[in-house]
């Protein structure tokens, strides 16, 4: 089995009827679309690391806001406690891959139920009421 619980962070960033993605670059969920957000470094604040991961993942600028939520994913090989904000960003520019990221974009909410999301994102945007139902593949 995998070590401690790692605390990880996700931005949850929507703008009209899009939802901003980034495509996994690395393990677990390699290839998959995703939030962007990542792992909380030692003393850092959450609202911090969110910030500072969409930053690393998307090159946007955002202010975090509440929480919407969390998530527990477990493998063989990782077990993230993953807390998922919602954040408003602050640039007016396109969003550029970057850090474990393959690729950033905004993706409408009617092309979501043909994306290939990581394990779980589907139910959680649902559960959060962050996306219609009918337009997420459950």
């Amino acid at each position: 089995m995998t070590g401690r619980p790692e605390l990880c962070v996700g931005a949850v960033v929507v703008d009209d009827d899009r939802l901003l993605l980034i495509r996994r670059g690395t393990d677990p969920g390699r290839g998959r679309w995703s939030l962007p957000g990542g792992r909380v470094e030692a003393g850092e604040a959450m609202v911090a690391a969110v910030v500072r991961e969409l930053r690393e993942e998307t090159g946007l600028d955002g202010l975090c806001g509440p929480l919407l939520g969390w998530v527990e994913r477990m493998g063989v090989d990782h077990h993230f406690v993953i807390a998922n904000f919602r954040v408003d960003v602050l640039d007016e520019v396109p969003p550029a891959a970057g850090s474990d990221a393959d690729e950033a974009t905004w993706l409408a909410f009617d092309e979501l139920g043909c994306t290939d999301l990581v394990d779980g994102l589907a139910a959680f945007l649902a559960d959060h009421e962050v996306v219609p139902t009918g337009r997420l593949p459950l």
